[in-house]
């Protein structure tokens, strides 16, 4: 498996179609028909799944939150009393 900084070169095609190289599909779980993402941003052009974009927005929100508390509790919690009130 490639390593983070990992750098492979590869050229772009016909109608600006690029190969992802092996090593890059597996690293990321790519198969036939898996969602990527392109970002585009001062330093380049970025490659990514859904998948690890949510892992990464989980790690993120992990950081905020405390561990003893269920967000799936309170939101369940809140749609109840808002039925409540409905």
């Amino acid at each position: 498996m490639s390593q983070a900084g990992t750098i492979i070169r590869t050229n772009v095609g016909a109608k600006g179609r690029v190969v992802i190289p092996t090593e890059i599909r597996n690293a990321l779980g790519l198969k036939e028909g898996s969602a990527i993402e392109f970002r585009l941003d001062e330093h380049g052009a970025h490659i990514s799944t859904l998948r690890s974009r949510i892992l990464r927005a989980q790690a993120r929100a992990r950081l905020y939150l405390d561990p003893k508390v269920s967000l799936a509790d309170e939101l369940n919690a809140e749609r109840r009393e808002a039925a409540k009130h409905e």
